[in-house]
């Protein structure tokens, strides 16, 4: 089973590496040391045929080896005359002259073989000698790849890292083989014959070391990187399995077939338990770019990805608000983030999220100074160090940060977003999977992410506030038509009233003049309606109102189009303009009947206490959704309903608000809306004013 394991691997070997040649001379851009490397591999394709066909241990596959290592020796003589450091050339030197002497003395020591006399002692000392020139062959290989290395400057370290781990691990496999070959005095049959498949398994590195630049320093992709290392860790469990059971079925005897399976089994399922696992696989990423790689990104994909993130197309795409969130959690492998929205006075308020659902206790923040200190400083700050109170400037950064963030146990970074140093979000970051301290390389593309998201979302809050302007222009364009049949409608009165007093006593100008009046009034009823919102130059100073009466009032002028219900106590009164309040509830319960059923009633609540009063419209209609709600509701011409102009809420928070009151709405998709309007509650002081005047 073992001769035809070797002769299977060292064939496949071949195969692949007379491929792997094929593929380096047939690269147009081949340089010496790259065509050197492509003889190697081709070298190393008849030494691997000739050990499938003639058996590893014979004297044609020992020649064809020697053969190989010359390959691959001379390839790295030709990296010794550039890109090197001069203060270890003799050394290195010294080392090339005594292996290539040493190879020589293998090719006589094997082509001599054949012509020695056919005696045991003869054959043995033969044997011997080969070994020991073996052994000195991979010592002083090995020596050479590692002063090779340590003497190459860094910009050309890069691109002969790959194919000195390949080569240190073909020759260190011959080391041990030959070192166990020395010690027993016998050929090592196994081992002989399973270094076809470690030939097969440095293939991928051996292929992923010919796409480098040995002269230049190139940058190689890491996704294929991370796939070949995973190919080589299949390789690696598969050859481990074998070894095990092969060692199971030499020492446990009857009990090995019992053995073999329990130990299948557990590696099965240690496989199947831990591969799929998110956090071992993160585990493994930042292992690897840690331990292979200069830096922890591959810059060009990490961009790639960041801005297809940000400017994925289509209808179905996340929000920006979103997408700008998901862009940076993924650059840190963080599982979700939630978007800090800067107000006028720079305090921040929670807004879109992504994969942080369960987050319910982000607030705004009480006032701006956090918001300066991001915008004027751009600083990235890290949560973990300031809960356990290690950091450098407390009245900077620790008292600024509100609790419900720290208390967040998953909260892991602030990430601030600048456009021209001015803040224009800032995006908290989840932990990830793989909790990690965040290094000078993750701040460093997070600023520079962070200025790219924030230009976009600048970009689109200036084509927001584009359109929302245009929207204006259009009903701009609307009342200056209304203006003009206005002015036409002037005209005709105009004319009639001049004619009125040449043919006031003729009855048939009195008629026709009645009738053009009677059309006019309602030429200009029509315009009127057309022009609400009513005109506010008819507002008042806030002054002690009764809400309940209020309520009659608007279920009175509602009611007979659609069902009122009014609810609550005694008459509760609240400081409040009665031209804007009247406005602001006829916007709001106008927009509860449109979204109810017919005959489902409104229900208007009243309600208050010593410091405040207010009123609610309740429904039981469409509902809005909390993104909706959020990001929308309050925003002018975004409506959710059909044919709607958004123009009610907006106005009607905006007229609460200059009364120094407030507007709360909870409404749930498909079960109804709570509008309530809270307003400072009327003193005695006021109401005794009232009664005197």
């Amino acid at each position: 089973m073992i001769e035809t394991a070797g002769i299977w691997g060292h064939g496949i070997a071949a195969i692949l590496f007379g491929l792997l040649a094929i593929w380096q001379f047939a690269n147009r851009e081949a340089q010496s040391g790259k065509t050197i490397l492509a003889i190697a591999f081709l070298l190393t394709a008849i030494w691997a045929g000739l050990a499938a066909a003639f058996g590893p241990g014979s004297i044609a596959a020992s020649l064809g080896e020697t053969a190989r290592n010359l390959g691959f020796l001379t390839f790295m003589f030709v990296l010794l005359r550039r890109g090197l450091g001069e203060d270890r050339r003799p050394f290195v030197g010294l080392i090339y002259v005594a292996l290539f002497a040493v190879a020589l003395m293998q090719i006589l020591t094997n082509g001599m073989l054949s012509l020695l006399p056919d005696s045991a002692a003869v054959q043995a000392f033969a044997a011997e000698s080969t070994v020991i020139l073996d052994l000195c062959f991979t010592i002083g290989a090995l020596l050479l790849v590692h002063a090779l290395y340590s003497a190459a400057t860094p910009e050309t370290r890069w691109g002969i890292r790959l194919t000195m781990i390949a080569i240190a691990a073909m020759w260190v496999y011959d080391l041990n083989l030959y070192t166990f070959a020395w010690l027993t005095g016998r050929p090592p049959v196994e081992l002989l014959a399973v270094r076809g498949a470690l030939m097969i398994g440095l293939v991928p590195t051996f292929l992923l070391a010919a796409r480098r630049n040995t002269d230049s320093k190139l940058k190689l992709s890491r996704k294929v990187t991370f796939r070949s290392l995973s190919l080589l860790a299949i390789g690696g469990y598969f050859l481990a399995m074998f070894v095990a059971t092969r060692i199971i079925d030499m020492v446990a005897g009857n009990s090995a077939a019992l053995v073999q399976v329990a130990l299948v089994f557990l590696f099965s399922a240690g496989a199947i338990i831990l591969l799929p696992s998110k956090r071992v696989r993160g585990w493994l990423r930042v292992k690897v770019a840690k331990h292979l790689f200069e830096h922890r990104y591959d810059y060009r994909a990490e961009w790639i990805r960041f801005n297809h993130t940000l400017a994925r197309p289509g209808s179905g795409a996340d929000p920006l608000d979103a997408r700008v969130v998901q862009a940076l959690g993924e650059i840190t492998e963080a599982q979700g983030g939630l978007l800090l929205i800067p107000q006028d006075d720079n305090s921040l308020r929670p807004g879109a999220r992504w994969n942080w659902d369960d987050f319910e206790s982000a607030e705004p923040t009480e006032d701006g100074a956090l918001g300066d200190w991001l915008g004027t400083s751009g600083h990235i700050v890290e949560l973990d160090p300031l809960r356990r109170g290690e950091h450098g400037d407390p009245e900077a950064i620790a008292t600024l940060v509100p609790h419900w963030m720290l208390d967040e146990a998953d909260a892991w970074a602030l990430a601030p977003l600048i456009h021209r140093d001015r803040l224009a979000g800032a995006v908290l970051l989840k932990r990830p999977k793989v909790d990690r301290t965040l290094d000078w390389e993750d701040l460093d593309l997070l600023r520079i992410a962070g200025r790219q998201a924030a230009s976009y979302l600048a970009e689109a809050r200036s084509q927001d506030a584009l359109a929302e302007a245009r929207r204006f222009d259009e009903f701009n364009r609307r009342f200056a038509f209304i203006l003009h049949d206005i002015k036409n409608l002037v005209s005709q009165l105009s004319l009639v009233a001049r004619n009125a007093e040449r043919h006031a006593d003729n009855p048939e100008f009195r008629a026709d003049m009645v009738a053009t009046l009677q059309d006019s009034v309602g030429k200009m009823n029509d315009l009127l309606a057309r022009l609400a919102p009513k005109d506010r130059a008819r507002s008042e100073a806030p002054r002690p109102l009764g809400l309940r009466k209020m309520a009659e009032q608007i279920a009175g002028q509602k009611g007979q189009a659609h069902p009122i219900r009014i609810v609550g106590g005694p008459e509760c009164h609240a400081m409040a303009d009665p031209v804007r309040l009247e406005t602001a509830l006829t916007h709001l319960v106008q927009n509860a009947i449109d979204a109810s059923p017919a005959e489902t009633p409104i229900w208007l609540v009243v309600g208050g206490d010593d410091d405040e009063a207010w009123i609610a419209i309740e429904d039981n209609g469409a509902g809005m959704d909390k993104d909706f709600v959020r990001e929308k509701l309050f925003q002018p011409f975004n409506s959710s309903k059909t044919g709607g102009f958004g123009i009610g809420a907006f106005e009607a928070r905006s007229l609460v608000l200059e009364m120094g009151g407030r507007i709360d709405v909870d409404s749930r998709k498909g079960e109804g809306t709570r509008f309530t309007i809270t307003l400072p509650a009327a003193t005695a002081d006021a109401e005794t004013d009232r009664e005197i005047a």
